[in-house]
């Protein structure tokens, strides 16, 4: 197994392989291009060089991608200024999300166990948000979260759980605010 395919599986990986390395780099190259770009259609075409977009995709300046092939949007989505997608694991939206400005996606992890940690290996949990999800502005979504349709994350919520459809999530840790919405 090559450590691409264990690092997608969740399983510890080496960060420092050659082929991560060139692909992460090459993410970092469009990031940078995309940054330079003010029109917003371009600057989105861009990015789906590397993110698997269904549809329609808007992603504003600033955001940062371990490699964006880990990265899946459904139809009718928006990414506000100055988010960050860590996609060491599929990072999966459904249709018509929102992310606010300086929302925070992490499905990259390190073990608990210092010795392991302290190795080199890292390794990631997959994140995945259902239809009509609204993510507001500096949230943080935590490694294996699930969320799922109709979710709102109120601002700067940190959200280290899943939660079901149709709620209403803030603070910090996030738990649910109004239920049925």
């Amino acid at each position: 197994m090559t450590e691409k395919e264990k690092m997608i599986q969740g399983m510890l990986y080496d960060a420092g392989d050659p082929e991560l390395q060139r692909e992460n780099a090459y993410a970092r190259d469009i990031v940078v291009q995309a940054s330079q770009i003010s029109d917003n259609k371009t600057r989105s075409e861009l990015y789906k060089k590397i993110i698997k977009t269904k549809g329609y995709a808007s992603f504003g300046v600033g955001l940062k991608l371990d490699y964006g092939y880990n990265v899946s949007v459904g139809e009718n989505f928006y990414c506000n200024y100055d988010c960050v997608m860590l996609d060491v694991c599929p990072i999966t939206f459904g249709d018509n999300c929102m992310l606010g400005p300086a929302v925070q996606i992490y499905t990259a992890t390190h073990p608990l166990d210092a010795t392991e940690r302290n190795s080199g290996l890292e390794l990631g949990k997959p994140i995945t948000f259902g239809d009509n999800v609204w993510i507001g502005g500096a949230a943080v979504i935590y490694p294996g979260v699930t969320l799922g349709n109709n979710v709102v994350v109120a601002g700067g919520s940190v959200v280290t759980k899943s939660f079901p459809d149709n709620v209403l999530i803030g603070g910090n840790p996030a738990k649910v605010l109004k239920e049925d919405i």
